[in-house]
């Protein structure tokens, strides 16, 4: 089967942009509807919609099929040094930003179930702050360390000369072997966080379904994408067992090993129709305000919450909060994010280029300085 005609290098994947922040809002509605109240954090809950905002947290693994693809595109065409470059400035600005404003916002009105230091700010600027000894500023930078360590590895494979489509297989069954035997075995926390071993089958789903979005389907990509559904499944389950214990309710196995296969055959239709009947426009907007959304939502909707809880219902008060969290995450894209992003990768882009003709130069006088 031949590559679709959409696989054109320049098309933007507005469904992709539809599906992130499809995602953000599971995310934000397991948080606001469901985990808050049982962290003890706020009393607003959604007690009618538990049953199913409960299962929200998987939104988390539909961004990682979804980085998993996008990364695959943005590395094709790239240096290694264009590729880190890129995602540093993608990232970390409006990362730091988010943070501040989270910590500024507990700081001032999040006690007395909330709180923050000086010391809990500066140890987030390192992403993932426990290394430090510090609590996270928010529960949802966990997965930002991962899509990291994901990148890391991407440029690592990139700087061998191995990061090509061709590799994807090899890349793809070592990963998840790894990853089965850590997560059947020992459960190494050193494992989990180095390579990802308990979510690695979602960031592998990405990468050949965008080997099947150039190459298109074949025996091989198919029994590829069943393996990753096989181990996100596995996956998966093990998280369901320690949401059991950690949030005292019960899980479908059901449910969630067909979330997983929802999951992967939703972006796989996303990237075969990858147009949607909205202004280009819009679409920009939405796949650029849902990064800032993610980063926001959860702590600083706890705080309204708390502050305004005893004026609303639990049902209006979510939607207000999240309407406003949405429209202040637009402003951060549209006046923040794609500035930073573009000054970030002009002066880190300068910094490199400077210091390779430094280094090139200084080459050249030693051999000069040896030739004489």
């Amino acid at each position: 089967m031949t590559k679709p005609e959409t696989a054109a290098s320049s098309l933007r994947l507005e469904t992709l942009d539809a599906l992130r922040l499809l995602a953000a809002l599971a995310v934000l509605l397991f948080h606001f509807g469901f985990r808050g109240l049982s962290l003890g954090v706020t009393d607003i809950a959604l007690p009618a919609y538990e049953p199913v905002l409960k299962y929200g947290y998987l939104g988390v693994q539909l961004f990682f099929v979804i980085s998993g693809f996008v990364i695959a595109y943005s590395a094709e065409g790239r240096t290694p040094l264009q590729f880190g470059i890129a995602r540093f400035a993608r990232i970390y600005p409006t990362f730091v930003l988010c943070m501040t404003i989270t910590f500024l916002v507990v700081v001032a009105f999040g006690a007395p179930r909330l709180h923050a230091t000086t010391g809990q700010w500066a140890a987030n600027l390192l992403i993932k702050s426990e290394l430090l000894g510090k609590p996270a500023l928010d529960g949802s930078y966990w997965s930002i360390f991962y899509e990291v360590v994901f990148y890391a590895w991407v440029f690592a494979f990139m700087a061998a000369g191995r990061f090509k489509r061709a590799n994807y297989p090899a890349i793809v069954v070592g990963w998840l072997l790894i990853s089965v035997i850590d997560r059947a075995t020992v459960s190494s926390g050193v494992m989990r966080y180095l390579l990802l071993t308990d979510q690695s089958a979602f960031f592998c789903a990405g990468l050949i379904l965008y080997a099947a979005f150039r190459d298109g389907y074949d025996r091989k990509i198919l029994g590829l994408l069943a393996l990753c559904t096989a181990v996100a499944i596995f996956q998966s389950l093990q998280l369901a067992q320690w949401n059991r214990e950690n949030y005292r309710v019960a899980y479908s196995d059901l449910v969630v090993a067909a979330s997983c296969i929802v999951i992967f055959a939703t972006v796989a239709a996303s990237i075969r129709f990858p147009r949607l009947p909205l202004p280009s426009r819009m679409m920009l907007a939405i796949g650029g305000l849902t990064y800032p959304l993610y980063l926001l939502h959860q702590h600083i909707g706890y705080v309204v919450f708390n502050l305004a809880g005893a004026m609303l219902q639990p049902l209006p008060l979510v939607i207000l909060v999240t309407l406003g969290l949405i429209a202040f995450s637009w402003l951060i894209w549209r006046f923040f994010e794609r500035a930073a992003q573009s000054w970030t990768k002009s002066a880190l882009t300068g910094l490199v280029n400077g210091a390779l003709a430094l280094l090139s130069g200084n080459g050249a006088k030693r051999k000069e300085g040896i030739a004489n």
